[in-house]
């Protein structure tokens, strides 16, 4: 639960009780309830107006994707994970870029060429 261990969560309620008091505790819980089912709600009314506001080429658009880690892992891992994952064979031949040809080093005291229009 939220990565808290039992003594982490025994704490939680003993400070609780403490602030609130045995007798305003149930109330304070049953509003927090309240209030974190309303933002629940608030966040998929807001999702389903954004899916219903795009244009159709964007129907399998996800919220979620535009979590950096998410984007991530789905489209720059997934090649990855798929060569790791394959079997022997199934993979294609990669072919790599042509190497450029090796420009020419200058020597020892040699001034660059000058290009005005780059600069």
């Amino acid at each position: 639960m939220f990565g808290l261990g039992w003594l982490e969560v025994g704490a939680l309620i003993v400070i609780a009780l403490l602030v609130f008091g045995p007798d305003k505790l149930p109330q304070a819980a049953a509003q927090a309830g309240k209030t974190l089912r309303n933002l629940r709600r608030m966040a998929n009314n807001a999702r389903d107006d954004l899916r219903a506001g795009l244009p159709p080429e964007f129907s399998d658009f996800d919220p979620a994707d535009l979590n950096p880690r998410t984007f991530v892992r789905k489209h720059l891992l997934d090649d990855v994970e798929d060569a790791w994952n394959a079997k022997p064979g199934e993979l294609e031949t990669v072919t790599a870029a042509p190497v450029p040809e090796p420009v020419d080093e200058l020597g020892y005291g040699q001034i660059p060429p000058y290009d005005s229009e780059a600069t």
